[in-house]
């Protein structure tokens, strides 16, 4: 929690942050001079339109610049009117409702810029994160160990991984025996038995096992590397989102103009003409959609939902293609005993004591499974003697007279006697991950490990179809056969298997060429570039969240797979309520509009209507807070 714990914190601290920055800075000062000039309508009248002139100009000097160079991209916005009004009341000599629109529009930026939160980090925590040190083998029959920095290491290269190391890059093992984590690469929590012949891939983590690697791959070509670049690639390339305030000021500015050019072409009064502009300055747009986006993102704090922008939440709504990760994300992501298998000769149970009385003082995670399901079942461990270990192997005890092996295929095959037939019958199910068990020189059994699904995922998918999101897919680095057969079992119609980190992205991309609005579930370093591609990645962060956490635009703080549709319907409520906020901002800027264009209503009275209409928006605007 510790990563998410900070986060929290410096969210909290970013109101601060807000004040100095440059939009909270000016609309500081906007509203000091306006206090200011009040304050000399009481002692010097003659200079208060003085002081309020040389405020408008210096704080909307930063505001027409700005939308002048994005005028030029292409990008007009809801700043045009407001742009328009300022530059109308320097002319005209309307200080008081000029400096109040400036307000409106840096304190409405500067609200956005709040909502928004802080950039991710992921790339940083990726490199981090990365490979730094090999140890490389030279000299005469490779018996010196070097340690070199990993952009040293050559393809042919012989390097010594240690337990606890992380592999420095792709690789073939050589020699040893180990059990590695793979599950910052793949998702997947059951590790890899690696012997001679195995390909390790470039940020695994090895077991308690001594491996020798040949490297098959620079460290900048290899898979960790290849993640890096992805993230890195899926962020600069992501679609940028159409902001709900910009869809309305699309039709809003050019009818604000129409108006105006009819006001002066029928009454020629300039002054009748800033009165409408000032009325119709989009502050509803301004406004109402971050205030309702904060009220969003503080309820989905509430429900230990953290919405990392704004812009997250207003994606949330238009969800209609939904992507999960497999492992720990509709799985638990702890490996489980799934089968004792016997030869016909021991009880199943009994086989399960044995071989947990052995494992019982390992630190291995299938060990601390195996001992769990035994104690489960209501066993009771007897102590184990004499333990012999052959790292990453397996390990040999004395258990009540019997001589007890516990551990790979290999390691058993090399110490005890069974028939083909027999272990045909015992290897007769695709599973990742098996133990086999020996007992006095004979193979027994073996026990089968597998991952467990969330309960309760049909109806949570139920609960997705009713939000509008049509499609559903669950993509894994598991074997094919695994992923098709927890699809079927919460209800999936589409699964795929052996992905890497770049096959998710794939499939995120050829969905989103499909016009589909992704959002990627996931919990891991390996689903990282997928949850930066998607329109909204989602991360499951109950134990910290690392770079998944930083890749993602909304992180869920427990360890609770419902709390995504509660997001989606967090999002949905906040975009309704903003909507009907827009709307009663400008319909009652469109009465005032008539108005001033008849000539009842001056600039300055315009801009303090402006200001009630603002009020009534942000007040609907709050409900979004609410439930």
């Amino acid at each position: 929690m510790t990563t998410v714990a900070a986060r929290m914190d410096a969210n909290g601290a970013s109101l601060t942050a807000l004040l100095r920055s440059p939009r909270g800075a000016l609309a500081a000062v906007s509203i000091g001079v306006i206090i200011a000039g009040l304050l000399l309508q009481l002692a010097a009248p003659a200079w208060s339109s003085t002081v309020w002139l040389a405020g408008l100009v210096i704080t909307g000097a930063p505001i027409v610049w700005r939308t002048m160079v994005e005028a030029r991209h292409g990008h007009w916005a809801t700043d045009v009117v407001a742009v328009l009004a300022i530059v109308g009341a320097v002319l005209l000599r309307q200080p008081l409702a000029g400096l109040v629109i400036v307000l409106m529009r840096s304190g409405g930026e500067a609200l956005e810029q709040y909502a928004a939160g802080r950039a991710s980090r992921a790339l940083r925590e990726l490199e981090a994160a990365a490979p730094r040190i090999a140890h490389r083998l030279t000299g005469p029959n490779l018996t010196i160990v070097e340690e070199v920095p990993v952009g040293e290491v050559e393809i042919g290269d012989s390097l010594l991984v240690r337990p606890g190391d992380i592999v420095p890059c792709d690789g073939l093992v050589r020699d040893g025996d180990s059990l590695v984590d793979v599950a910052r690469i793949t998702g997947e929590p059951v590790p890899v038995a690696a012997s001679r012949g195995t390909s390790l891939m470039s940020g695994s983590i090895n077991g308690d096992g001594v491996l020798t690697i040949t490297a098959s791959a620079r460290a900048e070509d290899s898979q960790y590397a290849k993640i890096v670049d992805l993230v890195r690639t899926a962020q600069s390339t992501k679609a940028p989102l159409v902001r709900l305030a910009d869809r309305y000021a699309v039709w809003f500015t050019p009818a604000t103009l129409l108006v105006c050019l009819a006001t002066y072409l029928v009454t020629g009064e300039t002054t009748r003409v800033l009165a409408v502009l000032v009325v119709a300055t989009p502050c509803p747009l301004i406004l109402a959609t971050p205030i309702a986006i904060i009220a969003g993102i503080s309820r989905a704090a509430r429900r230990q939902i953290i919405v990392r922008h704004g812009g997250a939440l207003e994606a949330l709504s238009s969800v209609d293609t939904a992507i999960f990760d497999k492992t720990g994300t509709l799985t638990i992501g702890k490996p489980l005993v799934k089968h004792v298998i016997t030869t016909g000769e021991m009880a199943e149970s009994e086989l399960l004591r044995l071989a947990a009385a052995v494992e019982q003082g390992s630190s291995h995670l299938l060990a601390r499974t195996l001992v769990d399901a035994a104690l489960i079942a209501g066993s009771t461990l007897p102590t184990a003697r004499a333990h012999v270990e052959s790292p990453g192997r397996g390990v040999t005890a004395e258990v009540e007279g019997h001589e007890v092996s516990v551990g790979a295929r290999a390691f058993i095959l090399e110490r005890a006697r069974v028939t083909p037939e027999v272990l045909s019958k015992l290897e007769r199910s695709e599973v990742g991950l098996r133990a086999y068990v020996a007992i006095d020189g004979r193979v027994a059994g073996v026990v089968e490990y597998s991952d467990r699904t969330r309960p309760g995922l049909r109806d949570l998918f139920a609960r997705l179809s009713q939000l509008g999101v049509r499609r559903a897919m669950l993509v894994s680095g598991d074997h094919t056969p695994n992923v098709r057969a927890v699809a079927q079992e919460v209800g999936i119609a589409e699964a795929r298997g052996d992905l890497l980190p770049e096959g998710k992205v794939s499939v995120v991309h050829q969905l989103v060429r499909e016009g589909a609005h992704v959002l990627m579930v996931g919990d891991g370093t390996n689903d990282a570039p997928a949850l930066s591609a998607a329109l909204v990645g989602v991360a499951l962060a109950s134990q910290g969240g690392g770079v998944s956490a930083e890749a993602a635009d909304v992180v869920i703080l427990t360890d609770d797979l419902s709390r995504v549709v509660d997001a989606i319907e967090i999002g949905h409520r906040t975009l309704s309520v903003a909507r009907q906020s827009i709307w009663l901002g400008l319909g009652l800027s469109a009465v005032a509009m008539v108005a001033a264009s008849l000539g009842s209503i001056s600039p300055t009275i315009g801009a303090l209507l402006q200001e009630a209409i603002d009020i009534a928006s942000i007040t609907n605007a709050l409900r979004a807070s609410r439930g």
